[in-house]
């Protein structure tokens, strides 16, 4: 998923060790607009790089975020998260996929669209049903 927004607070970086090891987050406060009201939520970003990908930014940036949602149950209480796995300035420009980038120097051809003209004639005795 994805919003467009501004971050609105930073909440300071929490940090621990567990069985698989050193672990550290930070959750901030992001703002987005929802039809005429501004609308609120916490969102956190898990592992070292991505919290410092986060201190790139300051309170009031404009970013678009994207973000995965998932809830669990403990105790028969439900708890929701919602983990932001990449944040970019808002006017940022999509990156070209790689799947379909064209290679450097590549030019599409100037060749006309072919026309019905151009189509072979039918031949009477074809008998295919295509």
């Amino acid at each position: 998923m994805e919003l467009e927004g501004r971050i609105a607070r930073k909440l300071s970086v929490q940090s621990g060790t567990s069985a698989r090891g050193a672990w550290s987050k930070q959750e901030f406060i992001f703002e987005y607009q929802e039809g005429n009201f501004p609308t609120q939520v916490c969102m956190n970003v898990w592992g070292e790089d991505k919290v410092k990908d986060l201190e790139r930014y300051q309170v009031g940036d404009k970013v678009k975020v994207s973000f995965n949602l998932s809830s669990r149950e403990f105790n028969g209480r439900w708890y929701t998260d919602v983990r932001a796995w990449r944040i970019e300035p808002a006017n940022a420009a999509p990156a070209p996929s790689r799947e379909y980038a064209q290679p450097a120097g590549f030019a599409p051809s100037a060749a006309p669209m072919p026309s019905i003209d151009d189509m072979p004639a039918q031949l009477s005795d074809d008998d295919l049903p295509f």
